[in-house]
């Protein structure tokens, strides 16, 4: 358990990419099984244990110290893991009058307290029994050792590593490529101890058993002008970059998966489209709100209305009916059990044409394809946009094979230039790990005659130094106190101007000011401007036109 918090406590305290890969390579490659493949599943957030869940973890706290107390440490330290890391009294001097006194630890505590002991035994207990199984551990460990077992149980790993970058550390450890790991990846069971044997050598590579696989993703990388000129726009395609979510639709052999771009399995919140998924083959596209029309078309929501059908674990019918969903076709990765990647996008995009038109066409259709005749052409088309869902183009080489990652030449995206707004910061809310002692979320208003409406939230940007400033003018201005958000300082005469860019604008029930911004960041800081300058709500919805 000790090498495990401290491996936590490295990885929150590394801002280095490589750096986190090696802590996790020295982990992995120093621990023992099964503890590492618990470890790894704690980081790529595949661990449940159904025992625990965050409300339990507040009952224990206020066993142990005053309610009021503990909410304002929370609100503090933006964290609840770490909050109750911190505040735990193992002494229970802090305890609340007339609670009832807990027992002494077991003296069955002489077993080590690894990963494995954690887990089987969680999942060995009920929910009561667990409660007070997790307080006796909470009474042996120090501060940093509560805050990893916590972290273990409840999930919600605040520590900078993704799923991807913890299958680099586990390439790494097996001297292999990334693609390796990815295409394993849905048919192995935790711990991973046939993983690890493989990575280490002790065993030969598992075999793939998952079905549907995942097939790791190409990627595009951003056009530049100078990318441009040096380009035969003959040997290129072009395509609009619709703005939903990349997904990969596979169905083998009965059986059905949608996948995210990263290989997250997200297909239990989409079960309309897995019903229409009646084909064999794997299909590259982008997932988009559509509305059938009686034309036979589709009608594109937002992205704002996709958010909704987002991280669900359930959907309820209303939702099925007001938001359905499907996927808009890229390319077509494997047709039946032949596989397509190692063949040119031209043949590829020829079978996509005559694969299509055999699925449901509620839940399909093609992405078409831009026409142009050079790059002036096509950047006069991409500064007009057909479509508000539309974010830009794609570019690919018609003789490009589907290679996983972002190789450089074959792929380009060139997104629409970022629209721009002055606005007036009105709200700002505590961060959460390394920015949990600064204030950087900020919500940002524009006038709406004398008032300000707010129109979007930001907390990134901009750069540490400009944070420490942001944050002291919130703490220098602030007018009122909600918990972790602080009211600042803002009207005609005094407030601090942010410099906004986003990508796109929709309209909104949901907000006051009635539009949504789809990506927005702190551009730059306007101390030079005064407030009174900002844009209004009549400037910011002329951008929707």
């Amino acid at each position: 358990m000790k090498s495990f918090a401290h491996l936590l406590d490295r990885l929150v305290l590394t801002p280095s990419r490589n750096q986190k890969i090696a802590l996790m390579v020295d982990y992995f490659s120093r621990t023992p099984d099964p503890d590492r493949g618990y470890a790894l599943a704690a980081i790529t957030r595949d661990l449940d244990v159904a025992s625990v869940k965050p409300a339990m973890l507040r009952e224990l706290v206020a066993e142990r110290m005053d309610e009021e107390l503990f909410r304002l440490s929370y609100d503090y330290v933006g964290d609840l893991a770490e909050t109750v890391a911190l505040v735990w009294d193992a002494d229970r001097r802090t305890m609340k009058p007339g609670a009832a006194p807990a027992q002494p630890a077991s003296s069955e505590e002489a077993i080590p307290l690894t990963l494995t002991h954690i887990v089987e035994t969680l999942n060995s207990l009920g929910k009561t029994q667990a409660m007070r199984q997790v307080a006796d551990w909470l009474d042996q460990l120090d501060a940093s050792g509560r805050y990893a077992l916590l972290k273990l149980i409840t999930g919600g790993m605040r520590i900078g590593v993704s799923a991807r970058l913890a299958k680099q550390a586990l390439a790494q450890l097996g001297n292999l490529d990334v693609i390796e790991i990815e295409e394993l990846w849905h048919g192995l069971e935790i711990p991973y101890t046939d993983l690890f044997a493989w990575l280490t050598g002790g065993a030969p590579k598992p075999k793939h058993l998952a079905a549907a696989p995942f097939r790791p993703v190409m990627l595009a990388n951003p056009l530049a002008d100078t990318d441009m000129r040096k380009l035969d726009p003959q040997d290129y395609a072009a395509e609009w970059k619709w703005d939903g979510i990349r997904v990969q639709v596979t169905s083998e052999a009965g059986t059905r998966r949608l996948y995210s771009r990263t290989g997250d399995d997200i297909g239990r919140a989409f079960p309309d489209l897995l019903e229409r998924m009646d084909f064999e083959g794997s299909l590259d596209g982008e997932l988009l709100v559509g509305r059938p029309q009686s034309d036979g078309t589709i009608e594109v929501g937002s992205f704002s209305d996709l958010q909704q059908r987002l991280n669900r674990k359930t959907v309820s019918k209303k939702l099925l009916a007001s938001h359905p969903v499907f996927v808009r076709a890229y390319d077509l990765l494997a047709d039946g059990s032949r596989n397509l990647r190692e063949d040119p996008f031209s043949d590829r995009r020829k079978r996509l044409e005559d694969f299509l038109p055999n699925l449901d066409t509620t839940g399909f259709d093609l992405s078409p394809l831009v026409e142009f005749e050079d790059w002036d052409h096509l950047a006069s088309t991409r500064e007009n946009l057909p479509h508000p869902v539309i974010e830009g183009v794609m570019i690919k080489r018609w003789d490009s094979v589907y290679v996983p990652g972002r190789p450089k030449g074959p792929w380009f995206k060139w997104k629409r230039d970022p629209m721009l707004i002055d606005a007036v910061l009105m709200y700002a809310q505590r961060g959460h790990g390394k920015r949990s002692s600064y204030y950087s979320d900020y919500t940002f208003g524009v006038w709406k005659g004398d008032e300000l409406v707010p129109v979007g939230k930001a907390y990134f940007g901009f750069t540490d130094e400009e944070l420490k400033q942001i944050d002291k003018y919130v703490r220098d201005n602030t007018r009122e106190r909600f918990g972790p958000v602080r009211s600042v300082t803002a009207n005609r005469g005094q407030g601090l101007v942010l410099e906004v860019a986003f990508e796109g604008l929709q309209r909104s029930t949901r907000h006051k000011s009635g539009v949504a911004m789809r990506f927005p960041r702190i551009s730059r800081l306007r101390w030079d401007k005064p407030p009174n300058e900002a844009d209004t709500i009549e400037s910011v919805e002329a951008l929707l036109a």
